[in-house]
């Protein structure tokens, strides 16, 4: 997708990714905005910058794949440092 357009991709589709790789890292982004670990705007730009990235399919695929607590989130992940320090911390 073209950021520079402004071309998003689905909110909903993207809110999900974003809980699903978290989770399957053994982050509950919910708990963790409970926690004051994140805050509600920072989970907002997590969505967002999901809605940014190209890599939905890959990353689609990485879920699908998963068996067990990821250690890291799936290569080229644009919100991956955010979600393995929240992993880190659990």
């Amino acid at each position: 997708m073209d950021v520079m357009n402004n071309e998003l991709g689905d909110p909903e589709l993207h809110f999900w990714l974003t809980r699903s790789v978290a989770r399957t890292m053994g982050v509950n982004l919910s708990e963790a905005m409970a926690c004051n670990q994140l805050s509600p705007q920072e989970y907002s730009t997590l969505v967002t910058a999901c809605r940014a990235c190209a890599l939905v399919e890959t990353c689609k695929h990485w879920l699908g794949g998963q068996t067990g607590i990821a250690r890291t989130a799936p290569v080229g992940c644009i919100n991956s440092e955010v979600l393995e320090a929240l992993a880190q911390r659990h």
